[in-house]
């Protein structure tokens, strides 16, 4: 499994109350479940910058990992993006082979 990171910016429009936060999350959540039932979700993040979410999910490939975006997109009303990432021990490991 791959690890990606998905930055989210939620459009103007997509909610208009805390209530209708929770409810976007809750619809988005339960339709990655059912559409990439192969993606492991990791960590959610709210951050204060340009995106409102950060998401860690794992998943087979990145075909997958853009179902994810798409998802997203379609029904949180949002802009995302996807980042492939590394565990950091990993990636020492693979910086050291260089030497």
């Amino acid at each position: 499994m791959q690890t990606f990171v998905m930055l989210t910016r939620l459009a103007p429009d997509a909610v208009k109350s805390p209530k209708a936060l929770e409810d976007l999350e809750h619809k988005v959540v339960e339709v990655v479940k059912v559409k990439c039932p192969k993606v492991k979700w990791k960590d959610s993040y709210a951050v204060m910058g340009p995106f409102d979410y950060i998401d860690i999910f794992e998943a087979p490939d990145l075909a997958s990992a853009a179902q994810v975006s798409a998802l997203t997109r379609a029904f949180g009303h949002a802009h995302t993006e996807i980042w492939s990432g590394m565990e950091w021990a990993r990636f020492k490991e693979a910086v050291r082979a260089l030497a």
